[in-house]
């Protein structure tokens, strides 16, 4: 098929999505976006590039589904699980963390979850209710929007700076400046960044601990995508290098892991949160209040936030997590080797772009180092918008999502090249070249 796509097809599909044509795409969630990409595949049978999901291009881990399976056939579908989790997963994500961050997190503060995403919206929640003038969650943008999301759904105010601005010394002023207000209850961020792929330093990470502590503020580290900096060689379990953590310069933190990008396990929604054991042993007067127990931040989270919110994590993917993790403590699955074509498939992907007109956007990372490739990148073209950009690219069979959805201040797309196979580079080439040459004029 020849590209631009038929516009008033593509305006169509956008209406019967609640937008009013492809120009508000850029505001369109990512779910929205995925089910308008997909209605016009349907329609035009033309197959997109598809980069707006954040979903594996690798199979799932087999050790995770034999072990599913065992634990199906021995019967623990017709039984709950636990809310706190089975004993092979709290045992095994204690290792896990010890292994690939060098933290010392007991098997009590592990807590299975379905996902990060119920593990991020568990914690937001929880903390807008531990202090009675802390009404705000602090977003170190760009960020997940889904987490910004979720805080809007709860009624939790949002605060933010896109930390590309202020990396290295200039951090710590600008953390403090937000934080002086005393009405940051928590801090979210993910590292490596979902969208820009950069990473915080060691010393950046510190100043975050540093003044977490100093102003009494929880801190949410998001590790969706542990140890895939792949600038530095990690992987090996219970050896440096590991991956950099919070944890190591604060007890005020709470670690989200999960299974998605790790173990290419997305579809069964499962993850995990780690505590710092003394943040989960404090006790909260306004917990104690709401819920009539004694305030303790563990147990809030484990039988209140957590149980309302799924009544557990589906039985059987606990014993596949668990398996997954084991494998991986004992040098049995080597999942950062695994997970590094990633690196290869944005290098790829970075090289058709640049060679069609379009730059990369967040481009630098500390110490003005290259932003490593990995599972995302961000992308612009010109001077546009990426709203704009967007509007355009949809006509030529590419999606991505708008930077202006996660809080940053650049602008431009985030592209995802996990799902992009080498059978589809030549014919993203073809489009980006059809694109370049309608609008590199």
């Amino acid at each position: 098929m020849s590209f631009p796509l038929n516009k008033n097809l593509v305006d169509n599909t956008c209406l019967d999505f609640g937008l009013r044509n492809a120009k508000e795409l850029g505001n369109a969630s990512i779910r929205q976006l995925v089910g308008v990409v997909a209605e016009i595949e349907r329609a035009t049978g033309e197959k997109f590039i598809h980069m707006e999901l954040g979903e594996p291009g690798l199979q799932a881990e087999q050790i995770g589904i034999q072990a599913e399976h065992e634990a199906l056939l021995a019967g623990c579908g017709s039984h709950y699980p636990l809310i706190t989790g089975i004993p092979e997963v709290k045992h095994w994500g204690s290792e896990f963390v010890k292994a690939f961050i060098n933290l010392d997190i007991p098997e009590k503060y592990i807590l299975p979850t379905v996902g990060s995403m119920q593990a991020a919206f568990a914690l937001n929640l929880t903390a807008s209710q531990l202090f009675s003038d802390r009404d705000t969650i602090l977003f170190i943008d760009p960020c997940f929007p889904v987490q910004k999301m979720q805080c809007k759904v709860i009624g939790v105010k949002v605060d933010s700076f896109d930390v590309a601005d202020f990396r290295g010394d200039r951090l710590h002023d600008e953390l403090e400046r937000h934080l002086s207000s005393r009405r940051v209850a928590a801090i979210l961020f993910s590292n490596p960044n979902n969208p820009s792929w950069m990473c915080l330093t060691e010393s950046e990470l510190e100043v975050i601990g540093r003044l977490a502590t100093k102003y009494n503020v929880l801190v949410f580290e998001d590790l969706a995508y542990l140890n895939m900096d792949f600038r530095e060689k990690r992987g090996t379990p219970y050896e440096p290098p590991y991956q950099p953590s919070v944890g190591h310069y604060t007890n005020n933190c709470i670690h989200l892991i999960s299974s998605s990008k790790m173990f290419s396990y997305a579809g069964q929604r499962v993850g995990m949160i780690a505590i710092n054991p003394v943040l989960g042993r404090r006790k909260f007067h306004r917990l104690a209040q709401r819920y009539g127990n004694d305030g303790e931040l563990l147990r809030t989270i484990s039988y209140v936030t957590l149980y309302a919110l799924s009544s557990g994590v589906c039985h059987s993917v606990q014993y596949g997590f668990a398996a997954m993790m084991r494998a991986a403590c004992q040098g049995r699955l080597d999942f950062v080797n695994k997970t590094r074509e990633y690196e290869r498939r944005a290098a790829k992907v970075k090289e058709i772009m640049l060679r069609n007109g379009f730059h990369v956007v967040y481009d630098k990372d500390a110490e003005d180092k290259e932003v490593g490739n990995g599972f995302f990148f961000t992308f612009g073209y010109k001077d546009w918008t990426g709203e704009k950009l967007l509007n355009k690219l949809i006509y030529y069979g590419v999606s991505a999502i708008s930077l202006s959805l996660t809080g940053a201040k650049r602008e431009g797309l985030r592209g995802c090249a996990s799902g992009i196979g080498d059978d589809q580079y030549e014919e993203l080439d073809r489009r980006l070249a059809a694109f370049n040459a309608d609008f590199g004029r």
